[in-house]
């Protein structure tokens, strides 16, 4: 049995201009309304991965349907918002005149998040169980299916692979975040 866990493309949403934080959750809205840039070809891994699989699931989030279509436009997905990508929380106050690029927000509200900031967004422990949730809907599934492929996002298949390595499966030790990488992950019946 396996299990992968495919990192969406790159989003077509890429303005690398400075802002404030409250123009950071206007850019994060933007980023999750853009699809993703076609490439001319895609990690060998990833596609072969992906074409065996029996059942694939996305994230409900456009960038992942739409990667999952990139990588074959035949192929039936189930999107389901049980795989979306852990939110970050919303700015407070203090930060308005402040102004960053995205990454840099990025980075400074999921670090705010691990220290237990949630404003507007799930708790890092809800969002703990929801990994939790995830990863026992695909082991189920790669029960029945033998074969099982999710294109999900980086943060959020990160925490999906804790989980499975916890039950007992094997794969890298650390689940790919770079665009289109796969990880796969094998459990013998």
């Amino acid at each position: 049995m396996n299990i992968t866990l495919i990192r969406h493309g790159k989003s077509l949403w890429n303005e690398k201009k400075v802002i404030t934080a409250l123009e950071f959750k206007e850019w994060v809205k933007r980023y999750n309304d853009h699809g993703v840039l076609e490439e001319k070809t895609y990690p060998s891994d990833t596609l072969n991965q992906f074409n065996a699989s029996e059942v694939i699931f996305t994230s409900d989030l456009k960038r992942a349907i739409e990667s999952a279509k990139l990588l074959n436009p035949e192929v039936l997905v189930m999107p389901d918002p049980l795989f979306r990508e852990v939110e970050l929380p919303a700015p407070f106050f203090i930060l308005c005149r402040l102004k960053l690029n995205a990454n840099l927000w990025t980075v400074m509200f999921r670090m705010l998040w691990f220290c237990g900031y949630s404003y507007e967004c799930e708790s890092l422990q809800h969002a703990k169980r929801r990994a939790e949730k995830a990863s026992k809907v695909l082991m189920e599934c790669a029960h029945e299916k033998n074969k099982v492929t999710l294109v999900g996002h980086g943060f959020f298949n990160m925490m999906i692979g804790k989980e499975l390595k916890k039950a007992g499966w094997n794969g890298a030790r650390r689940t790919s975040s770079s665009h289109w990488g796969a990880t796969t992950y094998t459990l013998a019946r």
